[in-house]
């Protein structure tokens, strides 16, 4: 037997099985869709044919008892049921388990499958398992000739009407289309058809002289015309050659890119016309080859009906799965790269996010649960999003089980928002699950998920509401064998950014430069509308720098004019923006990905390399690792982005060192605060400070901001001497306490530090929660809600 022959068989058996899984869970919803069940019998029906004729005998007597159950079921003698759908259900897996084993040894294996057979048979003779437990009545069995006797007429009439072959209504609508006959003479034959007449169409409409012979003739080879143009519109193609092209494509551009460039340098007139020319071939070229590769993200989804009421019965669930946006395309590398996080993600959504119908019932909701998938275009990328209308995520046990598996600090969770305690679930280790099961609960799979997706140079983000439910959200790229990139020069060498991760740009005049760059906690930030944007130099970040830096004397020479001006590359990581100074921003390309060596593969901060239009070649930048080097994100974090500024956290379990702002209060006293709390510095003039009742308060950003005097607060309300002077401006620290803020005023902000704080002596005094040595000087360490609850009493006693 040739092989060729089993191998066009194997492809073509489990393409007709994903079909049949599909389409019986289609079934199952509508058992009335006489359609479909015609299509399933034909599908079986093909794969008992081929697999008679290649000598697979085990697969045929599968496919044969299958096949006479629903010729039953498809001819209306017997109903369709969850029990008709599970057994064949069954049936399809026990197909696809034999064509593995075919694929991977050449024979069916050793499967005993007399149960599944014997299941088909007692279905067909039209008893179900709970008839067959139980003591069968005298007709419980009726014969199928007895069964038809008594259907009704619409029954039999819908019954003829799905017997009665679509040929026929194509060559009745052919007939119309070419003016041979009218729409009622058709249906008029049709109908005779139907009431039992066995003469073909043609024969009746010849007969009833509304054609003639030579029309039917004419007819009939229109219709087989078109049936032959169907079967020959797509053709297989070996994956591996599709591959081939688009390797050859992708030097093709490169050759492209450096032709064009060389023909913008010259003047040659004739070589610039013949450049444009071969640069509108090749990428309509590239275009129609990529669409090759193209394949609709519902090729994935098609598992998930199927997977969804497997599961939903194991749990003891009511699911339904609503699909939107079957037909977005994307790369076949895509593809294959988002099939199981997907997986993963809607077997967790089905286990832990959708809860059991008695649950679902006493919170007000229908029994039957909603899993959601979308898929849609924006931005040049493909964003998929799959929601459930389940319970939700409990945001304090995600943050208590971070804790346990000391994941984040107990400080740390404390001052988390809510979008960033429900991402938590994407930390390696974490689970929420109280037992391991055959589903979940073991720690493993959201990290891989988040993992997976970013190798791709995609992005995970979760949102959640407490009762209801939960959306995960995915941007990926539509490819990545040839991308759009930003071109850019820092030191000596040049680099490549995927526009994919690319925000915006921004370039800060000479002039501006000392003024436009801030230091918080000795990082440089520069403040883009109202935020604060850590920078990133690349050339540091690389090593990049040439010589020696110049001297702070040279420095202090240069004028502002003189001073280079900078380029940031304003990018985004893991949701946090971040700008990148660079040297020099070039231009834009399209360029081919080409895989980094095995020495170079452990360097995070680079994704791959690609070959310029000139010739050269450029390592394309890993936006991500890039971050995770300067410590933006991952477990060094040190800076994360605020609406209200920048937040400067403590570091992992572990590392015990708190970040920390020193302050002047109070006859020159030193107390310290967790710099998490504070939310900006400022400094605002004392005409601007207004009365509220007895509380001093300031207009701030649209809103009212009280201000707390820290010395006198915890002086029980007296006066003190400030170390500011009388007219100068006011220090505050402006904070958040249970979502409401307010501004600290202090005497003067002395310094922020990262030291491991050890509370040496008790607190002596309300607001303070102890003393410490920081910096090796003595320093109280400020109790911030003890403090407001004591500003609130102080406010009182004013009153």
């Amino acid at each position: 037997m040739s092989d060729d022959i089993v191998r066009e068989f194997l492809v073509e058996s489990n393409e007709n099985l994903d079909l049949l899984d599909r389409e019986l869970i289609t079934l199952e919803r509508d058992p009335g869709n006489r359609e479909t069940l015609s299509s399933i019998f034909r599908t079986i029906h093909t794969i008992k044919g081929t697999c008679g004729f290649l000598a697979f005998p085990k697969l045929e007597s599968v496919a044969h008892a299958g096949e006479n159950f629903l010729s039953l079921l498809r001819d209306g003698v017997l109903a369709f049921s969850p029990e008709s759908a599970t057994a064949l259900l069954r049936m399809v897996d026990a197909i696809r388990h034999m064509l593995h084993s075919i694929e991977t040894t050449g024979n069916e294996g050793e499967r005993d499958d007399s149960a599944l057979i014997e299941t088909l048979r007692r279905l067909q003779k039209g008893e179900s398992e709970a008839q067959k437990k139980s003591t069968q009545e005298p007709h419980a069995e009726k014969p199928a000739s007895q069964g038809k006797e008594n259907e009704t007429p619409a029954a039999k009439q819908q019954q003829a009407e799905g017997q009665l072959g679509q040929a026929v209504k194509l060559l009745g609508n052919i007939l119309v289309e070419q003016g041979m006959a009218t729409p009622e003479e058709v249906a008029g034959a049709i109908q005779k058809q139907l009431e039992g007449d066995t003469r073909t169409l043609g024969e009746i409409l010849i007969d009833r002289g509304v054609v003639k012979s030579q029309d039917v003739v004419a007819a009939v080879q229109v219709q087989q015309a078109a049936k032959s143009a169907a079967r020959e519109t797509s053709i297989r193609v070996d994956v591996t050659r599709l591959d081939n092209l688009m390797n050859l494509v992708g030097e093709l551009v490169l050759a492209r890119n450096q032709i064009v460039q060389f023909a913008n340098i010259t003047q040659n007139t004739g070589l610039a016309a013949s450049s444009q020319r071969l640069n509108l071939i090749s990428t309509e070229l590239q275009e129609e080859v990529m669409k090759t590769r193209m394949q609709p993200i519902g090729n994935i989804w098609s598992r998930f009906p199927r997977m969804a009421r497997d599961l939903a019965m194991s749990c003891g669930k009511q699911v339904r799965i609503e699909m939107e946006g079957k037909e977005i395309e994307l790369d076949k590398t895509i593809i294959e790269a988002i099939k199981d996080p997907l997986t993963h993600l809607v077997r967790n959504a089905l286990d832990h996010g959708i809860e059991t119908p008695q649950k679902r019932i006493a919170a007000g909701k229908s029994a039957e649960g909603l899993l959601r998938l979308r898929a849609y275009h924006e931005g040049g990328q493909v964003n998929i999003e799959l929601t459930d209308d389940g319970a939700g995520l409990d945001e304090g046990q995600i943050r208590k089980r971070a804790v346990q598996r000391r994941l984040i600090t107990l400080q740390h969770a404390a001052h988390m928002t809510e979008r960033e305690v429900a991402n938590l679930v994407f930390l390696p280790g974490f689970s929420t699950a109280e037992a391991v099961t055959t589903v979940s609960g073991r720690g493993v799979g959201l990290d891989v998920v988040k993992t997976n997706i970013e190798r791709i140079g995609g992005t995970v983000d979760l949102q959640t509401e407490t009762g209801g439910g939960t959306t995960v959200k995915m941007k990926i790229p539509l490819t990545l064998a040839i991308i759009p990139a930003l071109l850019i020069t820092s030191g000596s060498a040049r680099f490549a950014i995927p526009k994919v991760s690319l925000i915006e740009l921004v370039r800060i005049a000479a002039e501006n430069v000392r003024k436009s760059i801030e230091k918080v906690h000795g990082a440089p930030v520069y403040r883009l509308r109202g935020q604060l944007l850590p920078l990133v130099y690349l050339n540091k970040e690389l090593q990049l720098e040439r010589g020696e830096p110049p001297t702070q004397a040279a420095k202090s020479q240069e004028t502002a004019r003189t001073e280079p001006e900078i380029n940031i590359i304003v990018l985004q990581a893991e949701g946090e923006p971040f700008g990148l100074v660079v040297d020099q921003v070039n231009d834009t390309e399209e360029i081919v990905v080409k895989p980094l060596g095995r020495q170079l593969k452990s360097v995070g901060v680079f994704a791959g390399a690609t070959i310029l239009g000139d010739g050269e070649l450029a390592l394309i930048l890993n936006v991500r690792g890039l971050a995770q080097r300067a410590g933006l994100i991952g477990g060094e974090r040190k800076v994360r982005h605020r609406d209200s500024g920048c937040e400067v956290i403590e570091e992992p379990a572990g590392n015990r060192k708190n970040a920390l702002l020193i302050f002047q209060s109070g006859n020159g006293g030193r107390m310290a605060m967790e710099l998490s709390l504070v939310a900006r510095l400022e400094e605002i003039a004392r005409e601007n400070v207004e009365k509220a009742g007895e509380r001093e308060v300031v207009q701030y950003r649209g809103q009212i901001l009280p201000l707390i005097h820290v010395s006198d607060v915890l002086e029980n309300g007296k006066k003190q001497q400030h170390a500011a002077s009388l007219d100068g401006p006011l220090q505050v620290v402006v904070c958040k306490e249970e979502g409401c803020a307010f501004g600290l005023v202090v005497d003067k902000v002395l310094d922020i530090v990262e030291e491991a704080v050890l509370l040496e002596q008790p607190a002596k005094r309300a607001g303070v929660r102890g003393t410490a040595v920081i910096q090796r000087k003595v320093t109280d360490l400020l109790d911030l809600k003890e403090l407001v609850r004591l500003g609130a009493l102080a406010e009182a006693r004013g009153r």
